[in-house]
């Protein structure tokens, strides 16, 4: 290869869009220059890789093999050139406009809105949408930009920037655990009142980890089922039953003592896979400016370990 040639990003950049073309006249005419001057710049570019690029005849222009490979580094190369220019711009761009931001009721109520008033002092051009739902959001049919969700991750089609593990406790409140007794092991629970949330998928299972590493349900009395978190952590804090919530949720509530943690060390979950909370976005090689701005500052408020963990 003649190494006295060189090789830079306008060249490649007419050289795919003669590719596309498959004429130099067109290109040409887009770029506001002659037809010699394209040609020239391929000849040079055809000269420094030692490779030709094209057929050249009157009536057409017809990439070669090489050309066929050359095209696919060539786009690469300029799709990481152009990555590249957008992050060095965006370090002197002050994220601004509409941010839509979607996120669990309760979730978004505890650890969300109360630092939205630090976010929008950190950007004051940047304004917020917050909707929260519960059900399930698809950012592309519902045109949200940022949904932060917690549960199993498995969409191939969405980028997740995971904030950390989901951990679910058991616990009553002293004067509950006064009135009917601590259940020392799993099996005793089914003499106990449970509080238990239910959802748009029907009420959340009760699941505790066995030595062996298996899942079982543990087929509790439902006093209580309800779609409101709150009104369920009302119910375990006034002395109802024993609820089965997330850290972020009650680890709180478990810090100062207004709730016992029971059934200790034992692993307890609603699901039998892992939950993670993240931020999630639709795939996008290099995400925009405000979604990045959210998400870097919520990682930033929720720290490692997560701030709320028990």
């Amino acid at each position: 290869m003649n190494l006295s040639h060189s090789i830079d990003i306008r060249a490649l950049r007419l050289f795919v869009q003669v590719y596309d073309a498959q004429n130099f006249s067109t290109v040409a005419r887009k770029e506001v220059v002659s037809a010699s001057l394209i040609s020239r710049t391929i000849q040079q570019l055809e000269n420094a890789l030692e490779q030709q690029l094209f057929y050249r005849n009157t009536r057409a222009i017809t990439p070669t093999e090489s050309g066929h490979l050359f095209y696919e580094y060539a786009k690469r190369i300029l799709n990481q050139f152009d990555e590249a220019q957008e992050a060095l711009q965006d370090k002197t761009v002050e994220p601004s406009g509409l941010i839509r931001i979607n996120a669990p009721v309760f979730f978004g109520q505890r650890h969300i809105a109360p630092w939205l008033t630090g976010l929008c002092k950190r950007y004051p051009k940047l304004s917020i949408e917050l909707i929260q739902t519960d059900e399930y959001i698809d950012p592309f049919r519902d045109s949200t930009d940022l949904v932060f969700r917690i549960g199993v991750l498995n969409d191939s089609s969405l980028h997740a920037r995971v904030f950390g593990a989901q951990k679910y406790y058991l616990a009553a409140s002293p004067e509950y655990l006064c009135g009917y007794g601590q259940p020392q092991q799993p099996a005793q629970l089914l003499e106990h009142k449970a509080l238990v949330y239910k959802g748009f998928e029907g009420p959340n299972r009760w699941l505790i980890k066995e030595a062996d590493g298996a899942w079982t349900q543990l087929p509790v009395h439902a006093l209580m089922t309800s779609n409101n978190a709150e009104s369920l952590m009302r119910a375990a804090l006034d002395g109802l039953g024993i609820v089965m919530f997330p850290d972020w949720l009650i680890g709180e509530a478990l810090k100062s003592g207004d709730l016992v943690q029971l059934l200790q060390p034992h692993e307890v979950s609603i699901k039998s896979q892992p939950q993670y909370i993240a931020a999630i976005y639709p795939n996008a090689r290099h995400p925009p400016l405000n979604v990045r701005a959210v998400i870097d500052y919520f990682s930033e408020i929720y720290g490692t370990p997560l701030y709320w963990q028990y």
